[in-house]
């Protein structure tokens, strides 16, 4: 065999440029996340005006005037397939969080409070674990609070990049989002959320017929 036959191959300038592009998209969005990670979040929306800042810090939008949520979709944290979409006719509580991220972990027993909770009254809770280049270390941050609803995997936050400029789209770690049943987002915070401010986030829209 001769040595040109056993140079390895090189991928071509094509795919370096895409890989590339994927790399530096994904690290200036998980950039932007854990800088805010602590901080109580990062305010703004694109210049998007059809949502009000409560008192609290939970941005809400009327319900005719809400953007449907992107496709989120892939393999969770302990490797099952699910979509957020799969969820409509429930009213669905995204949380943005990182095995890392001390904000999460303060807010982790919350979110399992209330979704043991509600569940039984159609109210989905999922996450979506951004940032954890090791799925064990996510798993393991499950394990200690007691998650019991699934978490999408999402290392690159390349899920993030799905949400448009404008809308009430995740801008930090953590992030909380409330969907309404039509699979439109109602409701977001920018930072960690105590029992009660998680519950008065998702009251109304659970609320609405």
């Amino acid at each position: 065999m001769s040595a040109a036959s056993r140079a390895p191959l090189r991928p071509t300038p094509w795919i370096r440029t895409r890989r590339a592009a994927l790399t530096t998209a994904g690290a200036a969005v998980a950039a932007l996340l854990v800088s805010a990670c602590g901080s109580g979040g990062v305010s703004g929306g694109g210049g998007d005006t059809k949502f009000i800042m409560g008192e609290d810090g939970i941005s809400t939008v009327a319900k005719g005037k809400r953007d449907p949520a992107p496709d989120l979709s892939g393999r969770t944290i302990d490797d099952r397939q699910i979509a957020v979409s799969s969820f409509k006719g429930k009213v669905v509580v995204l949380n943005v969080w990182g095995s890392w991220c001390a904000p999460c972990r303060a807010e982790a027993p919350n979110f399992e409070k209330v979704y043991s909770d509600l569940k039984s009254q159609g109210v989905q809770f999922v996450g979506i674990n951004v940032a954890d280049p090791q799925v064990r270390s996510a798993l393991a941050f499950e394990k200690q609070f007691g998650v019991s609803y699934p978490s999408l995997y999402d290392p690159s936050s390349k899920l993030m990049l799905r949400f448009k400029k404008g809308t009430l789209n995740p801008q930090a770690i953590p992030s909380t989002l409330v969907l309404d049943r039509d699979g439109r987002i109602a409701a977001r915070s920018l930072a960690a959320l105590s029992e009660e401010k998680l519950r008065s986030m998702i009251a109304p829209v659970l609320a609405e017929k």
